[in-house]
């Protein structure tokens, strides 16, 4: 049944592949941005098929308008990246509670009957039992550490759906992404810097095996979820899901980070020598998800990193000179 569909944060990376799939699915669909962290021509193609509204998601009558009239909201706004998380903690807290409790008013002022809400795995950092479920327990490890302003902002997020949107809404569901990856994803995340770091290395350095620096020695592991993956994952959780529910999604496919450099090395025909450096302090040594929840509802992941990671490295090569973080960029 089409809907009317507000998304978030819809010109980000994982937001404009939700918004491709939702207008494929026949909704319609507007999408609710700033383009802070996003940008609108990744949805250059489509725009005739969309509703796109500019605004802050800390504006709370910009907000309350964008969700006049519609039937649902996915709300995946927020300010993602490491980077930013250590270096505007204040921002990543604004823009997380101000968002959420705005995206709620707006919901009870119109009458939104559903809520999907973006979370993440940092909600539960470092966690006793990996692949790890949904019902582990969320901490803040030190909130001294601007990094846990990320996670931090989205634990009070969780809290608000299920304890304030429940109140009044017919469905609220909430879905953690795994280091969800793909072209055009950003600049700011482990893989495109080890991608764009390998890259400069080889033009300067014909040395077999080609020293590699990264954070750590590469012991730490992830489990990475190709994009097409990933939104066939919430799209089979919104379909089949509970209200009420939190589900993992990614893929159990847990890989240490010295692994993935050494992938990054031969996608460029070249071994490498890891040079370890120090860790950022609040990372944590291993994450994969359990996703027997999602399973149980249908969804397979089938796109494992060495069949993803080629597609995200030919998009950095071909658009390095967009870099932002480039030294020879004005």
């Amino acid at each position: 049944m089409s809907k009317k569909v507000v998304v978030t944060g819809g010109t980000g990376f994982i937001g404009q592949a939700l918004v491709r799939r939702l207008v494929s699915d026949g909704h319609q669909v507007r999408v609710f941005d700033n383009d802070s962290r996003g940008s609108a021509s990744r949805l250059k193609d489509i725009l005739s098929d969309i509703d796109l509204v500019t605004g802050d998601i800390r504006n709370a009558d910009a907000v309350a308008r964008a969700m006049a009239g519609q039937d649902a909201v996915w709300h995946l706004a927020y300010v993602n990246g490491t980077e930013f998380f250590y270096e505007k903690p204040d921002l990543v807290l604004d823009v997380g509670v101000k968002g959420m409790v705005n995206v709620i008013d707006g919901c009870r002022k119109h009458n939104v009957a559903e809520l999907i809400y973006a979370s993440t795995s940092e909600v539960y950092q470092t966690p006793d039992v990996v692949p790890t479920p949904e019902n582990v327990a969320m901490i803040v490890p030190d909130p001294t550490n601007p990094r846990y302003s990320y996670g931090a902002g989205k634990i009070i997020g969780e809290m608000l759906a299920l304890h304030t949107a429940t109140k009044f809404m017919e469905k609220v569901q909430i879905f953690r992404p795994h280091n969800v990856y793909g072209p055009d994803m950003g600049w700011e995340h482990v893989l495109p810097q080890f991608v764009l770091r390998m890259q400069a290395l080889c033009q300067q350095s014909k040395a077999d095996p080609l020293p590699f620096p990264m954070q750590g020695d590469g012991r730490e592991t992830r489990a990475f979820n190709y994009i097409d993956d990933f939104i066939d994952g919430v799209m089979v959780m919104a379909e089949k899901g509970a209200s009420g529910e939190v589900f993992h999604v990614g893929t159990p496919e847990e890989i240490a980070i010295c692994d993935v450099a050494k992938l990054v090395g031969s996608y460029f025909g070249r071994s490498i020598e890891i040079v370890a450096q120090p860790l950022q302090k609040g990372g944590t040594p291993r994450r994969c998800p359990d996703i027997s929840k999602l399973r149980s509802l249908g969804y397979t992941p089938k796109v494992m990193l060495a069949e993803g990671f080629p597609k995200l490295a030919d998009w950095y090569v071909a658009h390095n000179h967009e870099n932002p973080h480039r030294s020879d960029r004005s």
